[in-house]
Parts: structure tokens; C-alpha cells; sequence
């Protein structure tokens, strides 16, 4: 078959950004010069990878056949690129990660942590945003690790390495007026209350909502807010009650000055690393998994 593997290396980035353009923007290149590339191995080939499908590139089964032994070869590059990368203990380490922008941020900074501790300078960027947005990135070598609470239905572990970091139980919490006047009946008296809610598509805030259902409440909602943060600041100026983990419920309290109303054992919360497999040489992504890992969910409330 005699690949030329430059030309290999180019179908897969084609592949993986959808298009020469967005391809040709990473490598640095013109457009025309990676379509010529591209057309020369399709001829070396003997065979069309791929076919244009409303204005993106879609692969043929030829392309998609070639596509899954590329994926092995260069996860294997990356692999050898990170360990070696890696062997000079002075070099600063390079982590991206991604924080879904539902969880909560005393949370992420504590799982991050244990990467910050390592005996080697390390490079931190992080970003938060839609766990939709992050897989794509994962998918282009853009993050090294993924914090999320929600697992997209389409994924498989067989496309990544998930490891569950953390599972804790749900608290309420609100500022102190409406704190007091709220445990006189709990929990009777949170129907009709106000109600600071995340986003809806959230699993614990789904399952928050059966929890209301069951005991035949319902709750007044006054805002839906998708900034773990910005709730609290919310719920600190008496907004409404709002729902944390119990894992971190002390520093809830300290930092936003509101109490805990209930913890409620039967609604979860549960936050997962995503990585590619290559990304599991990474010191940092190794860090964060090994350290959590072995963590009970209440190893962090205090």
C-alpha cells in the first residue's frame, strides 16, 4: 500500500475538522494546497474518502475504513508526543482542561488540585463552557480532560476513558431569613417557594424535580441560571432556595453566607472525567484521575 503518511496525517485532520478549510487553518496552509494533498492520495488510493454533504465533508466507507486505522496510529503519536515531552523534569507540562458550566466551582478547583501539586511546573488552562462543545474539542486534541455531569448518550467507552470522580448527595440551601422560615415544615413548606434553578437538562436537577414530585411540591421558579457560581451569589442575596452538593456544603455556607436547609440522600450528583485514551500518559490528566478516584463523596465538605 506504500502510505505516504504526511498525506495520511492530512485526511485525518480533514476528517476530524469536517473540512479542508478548518483543516488548513491548523496546519497553516492554504486551502488549495491541502486539497491537492488530499486528491493525491486519493489517487494513489485508487479510491474517493470522502463526498461533500450540505457544504461539509462526509467520508465514504473507504474513508471512514481508513479513518479508524489513522485514529490508531496518530492516538499512538500523541501517546509518544506527551510521554516524551514529559522526560525533562524541569519542562513546564501543558494541561487544558474543561469544566461543564453546571458544576460547581469550589468542586472543579478541588478535583483540578491535585494536578497543581505535582513536582513539576505546570501549565493550567481552563475552560468553561457546554459538555456538547468540550467533546468536540476532546475529539480535535483541543483539552486533555473533560469535568462533566452529564455523559452524552451517543458516547461509548470504547471512544474515551470515563472515570467518575466524585458522587454526593444534593443539599438545599438559602440565605438565612428564608432558611429559618422554610425548616419550620420541611419539607411541606417549600411548595410554592422560590426557586433558583440550573439548567434542566442537568441528571441531579432531574432527579430534584421527581424528589419535589414525590412529595407533591411545587416550586416557584424565579430564574434559571446555568453559572454554578452566579446561583449562589443569587441565592446569598435571598433570591431563592438553591441545590449543591452536600461534598461541599461547609464552603457553600463560609463563602456565600447561607445555610443548609436539607441534604436529601436520594438525589445525586455525579461528575465524570472524559479523556482520550492517549491522554491518560498525561502527568496532569493522570494526577486528577488517581487522586479523585480514590476519594469518597464526602472527602471534600469540609
Amino acid at each position: 500500500m506504500n502510505i505516504n503518511l504526511k498525506h495520511l496525517h492530512y485526511f485525518w485532520l480533514i476528517a476530524r475538522e469536517g473540512s479542508i478549510a478548518q483543516a488548513a487553518e491548523r496546519l497553516d496552509l492554504a486551502p488549495q494546497t491541502l486539497s491537492a494533498q488530499l486528491a493525491s492520495l486519493e489517487t494513489h488510493l485508487g479510491q474517493t474518502l470522502f463526498r461533500r454533504a450540505h457544504r461539509r465533508l462526509q467520508m465514504t466507507d473507504s474513508g471512514q475504513w481508513l479513518y479508524r486505522y489513522a485514529e490508531q496510529i496518530f492516538a499512538l503519536a500523541e501517546e509518544m508526543e506527551t510521554g516524551w515531552t514529559q522526560r525533562e523534569p524541569q519542562a513546564p507540562i501543558q494541561l487544558t482542561v474543561g469544566v461543564a458550566a453546571s458544576i460547581h466551582k469550589l468542586i472543579a478547583y478541588q478535583l483540578i488540585q491535585p494536578a497543581l501539586s505535582l513536582d513539576r511546573p505546570i501549565h493550567l488552562r481552563c475552560h468553561t463552557g457546554q459538555t456538547s462543545d468540550f467533546i468536540l474539542a476532546l475529539k480535535k486534541q483541543r483539552l486533555d480532560v473533560l469535568l462533566t455531569d452529564q455523559l452524552p448518550q451517543a458516547i461509548t467507552e470504547t471512544d474515551w476513558v470515563i472515570t467518575e470522580l466524585l458522587r454526593s448527595p444534593i443539599s438545599l440551601f438559602a440565605a438565612e431569613p428564608l432558611a429559618s422560615r422554610l425548616k419550620a415544615d420541611f419539607p411541606a413548606s417549600l411548595h410554592q417557594q422560590p426557586l433558583l434553578a440550573t439548567s434542566y437538562t442537568t441528571p441531579y436537577f432531574q432527579q430534584l424535580m421527581l424528589w419535589f414530585q414525590q412529595h407533591q411540591i411545587t416550586p416557584g421558579f424565579v430564574a434559571e441560571i446555568d453559572d454554578s457560581a452566579l446561583i449562589k451569589v443569587f441565592g446569598h442575596h435571598g433570591q431563592g432556595l438553591f441545590a449543591a452538593p452536600a461534598a461541599i456544603r461547609a464552603e457553600v455556607c463560609r463563602q456565600y453566607q447561607v445555610k443548609e436547609l436539607a441534604r436529601l440522600d436520594g438525589v445525586k450528583d455525579v461528575i465524570y472525567a472524559l479523556s482520550r485514551r492517549a491522554s491518560t500518559q498525561h502527568l496532569g490528566v493522570q494526577a486528577i484521575l488517581q487522586a479523585n478516584t480514590s476519594k469518597k463523596s464526602d472527602d471534600l465538605a469540609d
